[in-house]
């Protein structure tokens, strides 16, 4: 109890200051800080009744996320080319609260996941879609979380490589489709995706560490392309992307650090995604991710941090139990907004960033110890375990067409 009390006195003193300046966005910052500080006060004042608050409702969002994983609620219908998004973000959190679903049903999952792999390699949002790189990373990281030979075995990783060799450009970078978009998305997709798979090669992905640092911007941040705007997403898709490149010296760490860890609102504990903007859910990973995989490079490094978690891991629980949780299951971008798989995912996904930390020590859980998630990997945001799994795997069964498919 006294843990959580002194998180949040820390934080309610760290209040907004527009110095006389009002905006729009100084508005809507002082507006949710109020929302959010009554939220505390109440949670304060149950805390003091029950020491093992906050709680979180394992049980009420596993329902509802079998339910989802069944039957999607109508409005999700604008998300027809997303489907892959959709079993993985829901996979995945069923993964977190411990709960997967039945043998039975997880092979239905592969069969249809079949259905979307396009005949010329890769996954498309549904069956007969063109494909694209963000279902395609979708697609491989649920059939990792399924883990079966089965699972493994569906994948056309010969098609796949040649996908990929299609959306690539000769500055490294990657179009999330044919004739799309060039952003850090498709390279960190592109990346994640062969390393998984054992597809990856130095030709491949010959320049595209360069390209990625070429997004770093004058923040410290990552843009989606160079000369843009730094964002949670894109910050996390940059150093992962180097990382799992192992090209990460290419960047500037410290810059990154620095503006990483002031993306954590004072007062709420969460995450904003940009520079003046609000605390949001979802930045738990994007954000939260970001910080121990530089703890991981500053360690390499000898700067003895592999320890050393880089932000207030109470602070985000707390935010994320006590501001996030929907009464019905699921989680939210912050109080008011509707639930919604996405943020549900990547919550719950910060939420065990937030208790493991650099993974090197033991747990920190703020409230009963029932609230810990299982791990994840930062690189891929699936467990460590199955990533080693799926990676070893493919290194044992090699694709039938071995070498760079251009």
């Amino acid at each position: 109890m006294e843990n959580q009390i002194r998180y949040f006195c820390d934080i309610v003193k760290e209040v907004f200051n527009d110095e006389n300046v009002e905006t729009e966005t100084s508005s809507e910052q002082i507006q949710v800080e109020k929302v959010i500080s009554r939220i505390y006060k109440l949670f304060e004042r149950d805390a003091s009744i029950d020491p093992n608050l906050p709680k979180l409702r394992k049980k009420v969002h596993s329902r509802i996320l079998h339910s989802w994983l069944m039957t999607l609620p109508k409005n999700y219908t604008c998300l027809d080319a997303s489907r892959p998004w959709l079993i993985y973000w829901i996979l995945h959190a069923l993964y977190l609260l411990n709960d997967m679903p039945q043998a039975e049903t997880l092979s239905h999952i592969v069969n249809f996941l079949k259905q979307c792999q396009h005949k010329e390699g890769g996954y498309g949002g549904g069956p007969l879609q063109h494909p694209h790189l963000g279902t395609t990373y979708a697609a491989v990281n649920a059939l990792s979380i399924i883990g079966t030979d089965e699972a493994y075995n569906s994948i056309d990783r010969s098609k796949l490589q040649k996908f990929l060799w299609t959306l690539r450009d000769v500055d490294g970078s990657f179009a999330l489709h044919k004739g799309g978009e060039q952003d850090i998305r498709g390279a960190y997709c592109a990346t994640s995706v062969s390393k998984l798979t054992n597809i990856y090669t130095d030709a491949l992905f010959d320049k595209t560490a360069e390209w990625v640092v070429s997004c770093q911007t004058y923040e410290g941040g990552f843009a989606g392309c160079p000369g843009m705007e730094a964002h949670g997403g894109y910050a996390f898709c940059g150093i992962a992307c180097l990382a799992l490149l192992n090209r990460t010296q290419l960047c500037d760490v410290d810059a990154l650090l620095r503006w990483s860890v002031n993306r954590q609102m004072r007062l709420e504990g969460g995450f904003q995604g940009r520079t003046n903007k609000l605390v949001d859910g979802c930045y738990s990973f994007w954000q939260g991710a970001i910080l121990p995989i530089i703890s991981a490079i500053l360690s390499q490094e000898n700067k003895e941090l592999i320890e050393t978690v880089l932000f207030n891991q109470g602070a985000l629980q707390e935010y994320i139990i006590v501001c996030c949780e929907a009464p019905e299951g699921g989680l939210v971008d912050k109080p008011g907004k509707p639930r919604d798989i996405y943020h549900t995912c990547y919550t719950l996904s910060g939420l065990s960033v937030a208790q493991h930390g650099t993974g090197a020590g033991d747990a920190l859980v703020i409230g009963t110890p029932n609230n810990e998630l299982n791990r994840v990997h930062p690189l891929h945001n699936i467990a460590p375990h199955l990533v080693y799994n799926a990676i070893h795997y493919f290194i044992r069964h090699p694709p039938p067409v071995k070498g760079d498919e251009k």
